[in-house]
């Protein structure tokens, strides 16, 4: 008889074990509970992760969801990163989410034209990595050597794409795969053309950073490019307002008559010939304008207002156009040929 009380005694306890046990593990919430968002730093200890998840209302049980990470094996296991974790799971699912790392996905567009100061604000205002640790980065010599990036930072080899990043990624893996990027698309066919016609990778997406803030209808990025390829072949200045903008950061606002001045190498009406290195993170269409542009001989263009150029051969005939779509100004009778080619020589 005694054994019989010993036996069932071993059975009630173990049936309140298993009723303690189911209990500890069961989901903190049902019904119409929605999923939460939590963020486990890198390096926090499992026992700070069931804190966490029990004051987020994620978990019944720090015990419960403890028990069933060492039934599980998954310890230590969890991965740091930012989750949407439904309180209506039970902790055994919960436990591998976390386990095998299955992180909130944030999807993140880089425009064309962007450079790494907008592209820093940009992840920033994502929350994805803080603005000035993202430009340490893209100028850390280090960096720029283990990607092979030839110049004083990565400006116009983070390629402009949508990504799919996590928060938590540190700003350096956030660069590393928009330069990656950009090495795929620097394909073997643009660097057969580029050889072809005698140019390094630094030139070509410098010049077509250019190209990327100056053209604003597709079909103009090649005739835009011959321009400022004729002026270079022909020693002259490009005076192309986008590197005065890089030059003085005024990236927003309308130029004055003394940035245009400004002793800066990126400015192209001071100085000749390409600035320093590419100033805005240039798309696939401008890089390709750049190694095969329209063949033409065209040296200047004007923007006529909608979106549009208009391209001229000559200074006169420049600033024709500039009178007629810049400053309002309609044209005088048509004069001779003749005069215009006399006078010509003089204005340049």
């Amino acid at each position: 008889m005694k054994k019989i009380i010993s036996i069932l005694t071993v059975l009630l306890f173990c049936l309140y074990l298993f009723a303690w046990y189911h209990e500890l593990t069961l989901p903190a919430a049902e019904g119409e509970a929605s999923p939460k968002i939590v963020f486990i730093k890198p390096g926090t200890p499992f026992k700070e992760v069931a804190k966490l998840l029990k004051e987020k209302g994620i978990i019944r049980s720090e015990l419960g969801f403890t028990f069933e990470a060492y039934r599980l094996g998954v310890v230590h296991q969890l991965k740091a990163g930012e989750y949407e974790l439904d309180p209506r799971d039970p902790p055994a699912r919960i436990l591998r989410i976390l386990a095998k790392g299955r992180v909130v996905t944030h999807y993140v567009t880089i425009p064309e034209g962007y450079n790494i100061y907008e592209i820093a604000r940009l992840l920033d205002k994502a929350g994805l990595c803080k603005r000035d640790d993202f430009l340490q980065v893209v100028k850390d010599p280090s960096f720029l050597k283990e990607f092979n990036l030839p110049g004083p930072t990565a400006e116009g080899f983070l390629f402009p794409d949508t990504y799919a990043f996590s928060k938590g990624m540190s700003p350096r893996l956030i660069a590393a795969t928009m330069v990656i990027r950009f090495w795929k698309i620097w394909n073997k066919e643009f660097a057969k053309r580029a050889q072809e016609i005698g140019v390094s990778v630094k030139t070509a997406i410098t010049l077509a950073s250019i190209v990327e803030k100056e053209a604003i209808i597709p079909r103009e990025r090649p005739i835009i490019a011959s321009v400022f390829w004729n002026r270079l072949k022909r020693g002259m200045k490009l005076q192309a307002d986008p590197t005065v903008r890089y030059a003085t950061k005024r990236f927003y606002y309308r130029l004055r008559y003394r940035d245009l001045r400004s002793r800066n190498p990126y400015n192209t009406y001071v100085y000749p010939g390409l600035p320093p290195g590419p100033i805005c993170n240039p798309g696939k269409d401008s890089i390709r304008a750049v190694l095969w542009p329209a063949k033409t001989d065209y040296l200047y263009f004007v923007s006529k207002g909608d979106g549009t150029h208009y391209f001229s051969r000559t200074l006169r005939e420049h600033e024709r156009a500039v009178d007629i779509y810049q400053r309002g100004i309609l044209p005088e009778k048509t004069t001779s040929s003749k005069d215009d080619s006399k006078n010509e020589g003089n204005k340049e």
